[in-house]
């Protein structure tokens, strides 16, 4: 069928006064000002509409009904609109961002549990980033007011370089997602400049390791714990706070790729199923912890680490090291004691995937649990200041 034309004509208000409803609601376009459109509903409501095109997508805007916005003030408001348009701006939008944004609170914790928690396996991490740096300016600003300036003197005020760029990356996104919820228009962070930053390479020698071991002792009992078990296992920050209890069977902890909210647990990375082998300096650690329930095993409030790795820092005046710094060292270790970097892959989860891993899972278990045993028992040497010849006999592969 072909397309119905438009009814498009010069509205004068006596034409107006001789418009009836129909079955279905239609439009009336004037052609003296554009963008002008009477909706004339089944009901005989009349409500005055412009409708324009932005990024090539129609948008209406309502000005009002028609009896209460007469035909001349109604080209008037038109115009107006048809201006803005003009200008590259989204005045629909805008209006709906003016409407519903709220304060910047408002929008970053709809964005945490509408989108973030769903889709971003460290959603976590990005909210500590944006709670600690950025509600305390932003909180109970509009979400729409802040400009770009207040974006750069917010990041100008974080020393580290890395967690400027973090701070940045998480106030993006919100912004990002917020626009396509028509909450704000623009992304103030848009054309900021990142920090540069070099490839992180930080492991902790033979002399540090003993001191920052016995500095996690004054981060408190949890997080302490949890730097030891990164350290011993090698296994990624996020991972080892959210392990869970029944997750460990007879030494072997097993991390499912999916994640699952109603334990709380994240997910691996990568999305792959990985069972890595607790050596028993790590599972000495964990006993410790352990009161028989099922649960987090560092507790829910072990989440964030790299806090705790600051402060220990501070106090040591070491060169700065992270959560994940640990996780290199151990997979450094790894290599040291000639076992390889397969081996170094496999245990700390860095698989390509295919189908030789559905049929391998457990062809290196005791391999993996001889490689665990050996690098933990070399960490633990170091940790506790003995300088005796190690009685582990490597593998050789």
């Amino acid at each position: 069928m072909p397309r119905a034309m438009p009814n498009k004509r010069k509205l004068t208000a006596i034409f107006l006064q001789k418009v009836k409803p129909q079955a279905r609601a239609y439009l009336m376009w004037d052609t003296l000002q554009r963008g002008l459109v009477l909706r004339v509903e089944p009901t005989n409501y009349r409500a005055w509409k412009v409708i324009y095109r932005h990024h090539n997508r129609p948008r209406w805007y309502h000005l009002g009904a028609a009896d209460a916005i007469g035909l001349a003030d109604a080209r008037k408001l038109a115009a107006e609109v048809m201006l803005e348009v003009v200008r590259g701006k989204d005045p629909q939008a805008e209006r709906k961002a003016q409407r519903g944004a709220g304060t910047f609170a408002e929008v970053a914790e709809r964005y945490r549990d509408e989108y973030a928690k769903k889709r971003n396996k460290s959603w976590a991490q990005a909210d500590y980033l944006v709670r600690r740096h950025l509600l305390p300016p932003w909180g109970k600003l509009s979400a729409k007011s802040i400009a770009r300036s207040d974006v750069r003197a917010v990041i100008g005020r974080i020393t580290a370089p890395v967690v400027a760029n973090q701070v940045l990356a998480a106030a993006s996104a919100i912004f990002s997602w917020a626009i396509k919820q028509e909450l704000v228009t623009i992304n103030p962070c848009s054309g900021v400049e990142r920090n540069e930053t070099r490839s992180r390479e930080r492991v902790l020698s033979d002399a540090e390791l003993p001191q920052f071991w016995a500095a996690f002792d004054d981060a408190g009992l949890l997080h302490g714990s949890a730097l030891k078990t990164i350290l011993l296992t090698g296994q990624r920050p996020g991972e080892v706070a959210a392990m869970r209890r029944e997750h460990v069977r007879d030494g072997w902890w097993t991390m499912h790729g999916k994640p699952d909210p109603d334990s709380g647990w994240p997910g691996t990375k990568n999305g792959q199923t990985h069972r890595v082998w607790l050596p028993q300096a790590a599972q000495a650690i964990i006993a410790q912890l352990s009161n028989g329930e099922a649960g987090f095993v560092f507790g829910r409030s072990c989440q964030t680490l790299g806090a705790a790795m600051r402060a220990i820092c501070q106090r040591l005046s070491a060169e700065r090291i992270t959560p994940h710094d640990l996780r290199r060292t151990h997979g450094t270790t790894i290599t040291a004691l000639g076992f390889g970097r397969e081996a170094m892959n496999r245990i700390q989860n860095h698989r390509e995937g295919g189908i030789a891993d559905v049929y391998d899972q457990h062809r290196y278990a005791e391999e993996n649990k001889r490689v665990m045993e050996a690098v933990a028992n070399r960490i633990m040497a170091l940790a506790l200041g003995s300088t005796g010849p190690s009685n582990v006999v490597h593998a050789q592969f």
